[in-house]
């Protein structure tokens, strides 16, 4: 629809989620956030799909949340409550998420990029947590971003809201790579590929042990480590991998061509 401002499309076991709102930078606002949040419901329902890729329209990923709704809003009435389960959604996602930035982020948008298992953006791309200098904390986007940042880099960051380019943002594991502008499309494809090689239920396991926190002892975490494996290894996907292994084929849920129409 024209005035939607979140697009869904599929092809080849790949969903592009593309954000469409360049008059305001790609901002959170209800309308952005609803769609969205739709869009990767859809997607993860979806078994066809096997890769997510957050794109966007225009120069900018994303703005952060849309201060317009802001103003004048009390804190029931803020639409940063709404974005926790957009985070969750993307961070939890069974299905990898790959994010791709061919322009800045902000804040929030930040905050989504972090939430992505992977994330390539234009060199030319920057970043900055502005929320102090405009009075507020960048609460809800550090669940997303702390796990990644370096302790440093995080305090520097988060309380100056300087802006850093994107080859820092790859330095301090706020992303996977900083590629030249021609490349952006190319890579993204090479991540795509790669992740759609994986079993989709081993892929969705491992995001789990990714995100889960280790046992205490040495011997409980071996424990649940080896059921996990053992399952994993008497499961008739991985039967299949291993077939397809020894006969030098491509395991059944590989798609042909990833993100080919």
């Amino acid at each position: 629809m024209a005035d939607e401002l979140v697009h869904y499309s599929v092809a080849g076991g790949v969903a592009t989620i593309t954000l469409d709102s360049p008059h305001n930078r790609n901002a959170l606002s209800a309308q952005l956030r609803r769609e969205l949040r739709d869009g990767l419901t859809t997607a993860v329902a979806d078994e066809a799909v096997r890769v997510i890729v957050l794109d966007h329209t225009g120069p900018v990923f994303c703005a952060g949340m849309d201060l317009k709704e802001a103003r004048g809003a009390g804190a029931a009435d803020q639409g940063v409550n709404e974005f926790p389960e957009i985070l969750e959604q993307i961070w939890t996602s069974p299905t990898p998420v790959v994010a791709k930035l061919a322009g800045p982020a902000r804040a929030g948008g930040v905050g989504i990029v972090a939430a992505a298992d992977i994330a390539v953006a234009v060199r030319d791309a920057t970043f900055a947590f502005t929320e102090v200098r405009i009075g507020v904390v960048p609460a809800v986007i550090s669940v997303t971003v702390l796990p990644r940042l370096t302790p440093r880099a995080a305090h520097e960051l988060f309380l100056t809201g300087d802006t850093f380019d994107a080859e820092r943002a790859a330095e301090i594991g706020l992303i996977n790579a900083a590629v030249p502008a021609e490349r952006l499309d190319a890579e993204v494809a090479r991540y795509v590929r790669s992740l759609s090689l994986g079993g989709p239920n081993a892929l969705a396991a491992t995001k789990e042990l990714l995100r889960t926190e280790r046992p205490s002892t040495l011997s409980a975490a071996f424990a649940d480590m080896l059921e996990l494996s053992a399952r994993f290894f008497a499961s008739e996907e991985a039967q299949e991998g291993i077939t397809a292994f020894a006969q030098k084929r491509p395991a059944a849920w590989v798609p042909s061509e990833p993100g080919a129409g």
